[in-house]
């Protein structure tokens, strides 16, 4: 039986209301006594390893002289989508470069839960991005129709790398985010510096969206998400495309919302803006206060460039968003610390900052958290403007080894302990160099990330329903709690 596209769209507004991220009251009738402690410290060895068991013991109302972390597993907010990375070009062609050995190894330090860090959600770019050997596209120029679409490109190094990664993980929400159209669709007739796509072309270009989601999906990769446009305020040397908040709205809710239901893709996760913390709040409320955009739109994407201000990092921007509109989800869609230079491949910082924001960026409501490139090679590349960066694993393709960057260990806190369908559950620190976020998962048990970026050795308790336990928090470190 089929149901009018305007059935189908509240059919979706419902499903989304379901996720309203305010905070729930549930009954904790779980007794918590033991915590595993997992550590990542810089001078030592410790890398995810578990450091600590604890039995939690009656301990009653804290002194002000005691440093605690509180937990309140009475209070639940956002549900978690997944935490991982994107399997760019450049990872793929690095990747078909590696022995079978190193292969098999790098698939399962992502996305094997036993083996690695078991990532739980995948990005991937549609047409070429600064992480490709080359620009690219799926057509032939001025090919309005799309009828000589392939993917050809992509089923020699990317499509395999992303069905290994799934026949390790299983089910992994997948999401496709454009840098650019094709040059001929855009008033500047190039993909790179920007430029605008012609109004001519805006179906055309809605229209690829879907020829590419259901290509995709014919290969055997179901696809859970888009994103409207990769940085759509930056004119970049490197593909680009420009949306003002205004032309965003417009492409949404007059040609690629409606598309997707048109050809039954209206249950694909649809996330606007796809760009830094700073205009966050303005793009959101541009087209999420137009009622016949915002009912296409799944949630709101950004990443961590141009906002990187010490403690700053314009957290307050999520918070704004997530108050004003509590339907909607946000995504971290990318981040990554760029300038590659292989003398800072073991910067403490690097791990520092990931873990730094990922605390922050879940306790302002984020419910899916995206790194950038999952492998680069030792150059930080391939990459075909020299825009080099760092990942958490890099391969020497000389030697065929891996390199374990401290990012891959602070991302792996988060990862490899909190599931799919966790919530986020209340916690405060009582000393403000201990930054912490709780969650708890579907079967019960709590995890709680302690990150501590002091140069201070600190003990601390871990309060929980009047209980406590005692943990030590090494200087410069991360640390993940398992309470059951």
């Amino acid at each position: 039986m089929k149901f009018p596209v305007p059935f189908l769209i509240f059919l979706t507004q419902l499903v989304q209301a379901q996720n309203v991220q305010k905070p729930r009251a549930v009954n904790p009738i779980q007794t918590y006594r033991t915590i595993t402690v997992y550590t990542t410290a810089e001078k030592t060895d410790y890398r995810l390893s578990k450091t600590q068991t604890q039995t939690l013991s009656p301990f009653g109302q804290p002194l002000e002289t005691q440093p605690c972390v509180f937990i309140d597993v009475a209070r639940t907010f956002q549900t978690i989508t997944g935490i991982g990375g994107a399997i760019t070009d450049a990872s793929a062609e690095t990747f078909a470069k590696l022995p079978a050995a190193s292969q098999e190894e790098l698939i399962n330090a992502y996305y094997s839960a036993e083996k690695g860090i078991g990532y739980s959600l995948i990005r991937t770019n549609m047409n070429s991005c600064d992480f490709s050997s080359g620009s690219y596209t799926y057509v032939d120029e001025n090919d309005t129709a799309l009828r000589t679409f392939n993917i050809a490109h992509d089923e020699k190094y990317r499509i395999p790398m992303i069905k290994r990664a799934l026949a390790t993980a299983g089910k992994l929400p997948l999401y496709i985010s454009p840098w650019s159209p094709p040059a001929w669709m855009k008033d500047n007739n190039n993909m790179l510096q920007g430029g605008k796509l012609k109004e001519e072309y805006r179906q055309s270009w809605a229209n690829y969206f879907v020829k590419y989601i259901k290509t995709y999906e014919s290969k055997g990769i179901p696809v859970w998400g888009l994103t409207v446009q990769n940085e759509p305020m930056a004119k970049q040397r490197w593909e680009s495309c420009i949306f003002t908040a205004e032309e965003e709205r417009d492409f949404i809710k007059k040609y690629l919302g409606p598309t997707l239901h048109k050809e039954g893709l209206g249950n694909k996760k649809l996330i606007a803006w796809d760009h830094n913390r700073d205009l966050l709040y303005q793009r959101a409320t541009t087209i999420l206060n137009d009622p016949q955009a915002a009912k296409y739109v799944w949630g709101i994407g950004y990443h961590w460039y141009e906002t990187w201000t010490g403690s700053a990092m314009q957290f307050e921007n999520l918070k704004r968003v997530h108050e004003t509109f509590p339907d909607r989800n946000l995504i971290f869609t990318e981040g990554c610390v760029e300038k590659f230079d292989m003398n800072r491949i073991h910067d403490w910082a690097i791990g520092e900052r990931y873990g730094f924001s990922m605390v922050n960026d879940f306790n302002s409501g984020t419910v899916a958290w995206t790194d950038w490139n999952i492998l680069l090679d030792e150059n930080g590349g391939p990459n075909h403007v020299g825009n080099f960066c760092f990942a958490p694993v890099h391969a020497d393709t000389k030697t065929g080894k891996l390199i374990y960057t401290n990012a891959y260990y602070y991302l792996g806190h988060f990862s490899k302990f909190v599931k799919a369908g966790a919530r986020r559950v209340g916690t405060a620190s009582s000393r403000d160099k201990l930054a912490s976020t709780a969650f708890i998962n579907p079967d019960g048990k709590v995890v709680v990330i302690v990150l501590n970026t002091s140069n201070d050795q600190l003990a601390y308790r871990v309060w929980l329903q009047g209980n406590a336990a005692e943990i030590t928090s090494l200087p410069h470190s991360m640390a993940t709690l398992v309470l059951e």
